[in-house]
């Protein structure tokens, strides 16, 4: 059995998503941690309810939704290495590739949420721009009218049934509407993500990056900027400064798996967004999710 590990990012989230694995080992030390690091409580933020003082919609902000997952996510591959499992392959989406170094070991949990803390911020002050998923469209009358239109690029290229469209508003609009699909779905964000438009927030998080050694990953990772794996520590930190810029190439990502003969997909975090992406494109592949301590048997 050839398995691959998933990470969902940003979208996954949804309060109360760290009750379920709080039991787990060392999730209030690193709950803990994170809130030192950001200066603000990120398990009450989970929370979110009227005894926490914390308002529901801070979660949906992005300097605390990529901290917020990360830790979930961490903890839950956490204790999956405690119980001897591992993968083939491993990828994450977006945010989620960060998580998925850190499952494959090229860095640590204090360097994992530096660097969040680092790119939540830069991703939060780069704003004026949109993102719009379209779904159920012809891809070549797509690709003919981004081509088209300044201002607009293919950020996320999640299937061969849907991608995200980013840029300028008044760009991804045009495209949008010009566009024959069945759904176009304007997207609750504050800035062109994975985007030429990023390029500014991109060279800064490089810089972060330059003052932290990775270490070659133990498992192959597909990385969003180019699928192909690899465990070259190297090549993985400048793939992951590509990220900001040049999008997630999902698609090609699930016919990677494919092509390495993985046949279960294991998502791990809240959701099952990409459980559903690879059920809908990789027919005879398995899917599990895991989201909860419960999820993990003994």
């Amino acid at each position: 059995m050839s398995i691959a590990w998933v990470f969902p990012g940003q979208g996954s989230q949804k309060l109360g998503m760290a009750d379920p694995i709080i039991s787990l080992p060392d999730a209030e030390e690193r709950f803990a941690l994170a809130s030192r690091l950001l200066g603000r409580d990120l398990l009450a933020i989970c929370r979110g309810s009227d005894q926490t003082n914390h308002d529901p919609a801070d979660l949906n902000d992005t300097r605390n939704t990529q901290p917020a997952l990360f830790v979930v996510e961490s903890l839950l591959v956490d204790e999956l290495r405690r119980q001897g499992r591992e993968a083939s392959l491993i990828a994450g989406h977006s945010l989620g590739e960060l998580v998925a170094l850190y499952a494959a070991e090229v860095f640590d949990v204090n360097t994992a949420l530096l660097l969040l803390r680092r790119r939540s911020e830069l991703m939060a002050s780069a704003g004026g721009g949109a993102m719009t998923a379209i779904l159920g469209f012809d891809r070549t009358q797509l690709k003919a009218l981004v081509a088209d239109t300044e201002g607009v690029v293919i950020a996320n290229d999640n299937s061969a049934a849907q991608v995200v469209l980013s840029g300028t508003p008044e760009a991804v609009s045009k495209v949008s509407s010009q566009l024959t699909c069945k759904r176009a779905i304007p997207l609750p964000v504050s800035g062109a993500f994975h985007s030429p438009f990023m390029a500014t927030a991109a060279t800064e998080f490089a810089a972060e990056l330059d003052q932290v050694t990775f270490k070659d990953a133990r498992v192959p990772v597909l990385c969003n900027a180019d699928p192909i794996p690899t465990c070259d520590a190297n090549l993985l930190k400048q793939r992951l400064k590509d990220q900001m810029t040049t999008g997630v190439r999902w698609r090609e990502t699930m016919d990677t798996m494919a092509s390495q003969g993985v046949n279960t997909v294991v998502e791990i975090g809240p959701g099952n967004v990409l459980s559903g992406l690879v059920k809908r494109s990789l027919p005879g592949v398995a899917t599990i999710q895991l989201s909860c301590a419960a999820d993990l048997g003994n």
